[in-house]
């Protein structure tokens, strides 16, 4: 048996998130077929962070076993039968044992809002078009709030099937290039939709309708509905998985 490593890039906008869904276009079902067609057998991916609808992907990682003869030109392979808005960045034997999701140590997300009176043609689907106020102090003293563990309730739905809300992040910022303001965070593991409530919740900060105060304590487990908007989707991308 071999173990390996798909270090992956996807345009979420046309699928319906990572995960298999009878029926639907996912970015999963997508790669299995072109693997099965490929290696000539069925396998089943172990993904580090499953990604919704309309969420981007530059540095996932995926893993599988097969008993197949894996060749060196996998991912060129690969990428000649998968659909565009997908590429295999890499494909690695790895040592057994490694699985994408148990062996990661960190996840790091970025989401980029367009803060311009006039929308962009060019980032449509790639950037949350805020044109409303904003306040980067505001949202950089949301982000030095976050560093350390804290109790994320308030920032993933009410409806879930979490039962640890504890996180550890390791590192927040924003940071503003151009017209584009960027919101990186780094953590241990992400619950449903944290990183898109977090955004709206700052958002609100930096748009004046709630303090740095009131966002720092949503941090010790405070409700759902205390929190802000779910940030739409397309703005957010996953950007590297660190093992």
């Amino acid at each position: 048996m071999t173990t390996v490593r798909l270090d992956i890039e996807y345009d979420g906008s046309g699928f319906r998130g990572w995960a298999a869904q009878p029926g639907l276009r996912t970015v999963q079902g997508e790669l299995e077929a072109a693997l099965a067609m490929v290696l000539r057998e069925p396998v089943q991916l172990t993904v580090a962070g499953r990604t919704d609808t309309g969420v981007h992907a530059l540095g996932q990682v995926a893993s599988f076993v097969t008993e197949a003869e894996v060749q060196e030109d996998l991912a060129r392979r690969l990428n000649g039968v998968g659909p565009d808005d997908v590429a295999v960045a890499a494909a690695t034997v790895v040592d057994e044992g490694f699985d994408a999701r148990h062996s990661a140590k960190s996840r790091s997300y970025l989401y980029r809002v367009l803060a311009r009176s006039a929308p962009s043609p060019f980032e449509r689907n790639r950037a949350l078009w805020w044109p409303h106020r904003y306040d980067l102090d505001a949202l950089l003293a949301c982000a030095a709030a976050l560093p350390g563990s804290h109790d994320f309730t308030a920032f993933t739905p009410t409806q879930t099937d979490h039962v640890r809300f504890d996180r550890d992040i390791h590192a927040a910022d924003w940071d503003r290039e151009g017209d584009v303001l960027t919101f990186r965070i780094t953590a241990d593991a992400f619950m449903r939709n944290m990183v898109r409530i977090l955004v709206g919740t700052m958002l609100e900060v930096s748009g004046g309708r709630r303090t740095v105060d009131n966002f720092t304590q949503l941090l010790s487990g405070a409700s759902r509905s205390d929190a802000g908007d779910t940030a739409p989707p397309h703005g957010l991308y996953l950007e590297k998985v660190s093992y």
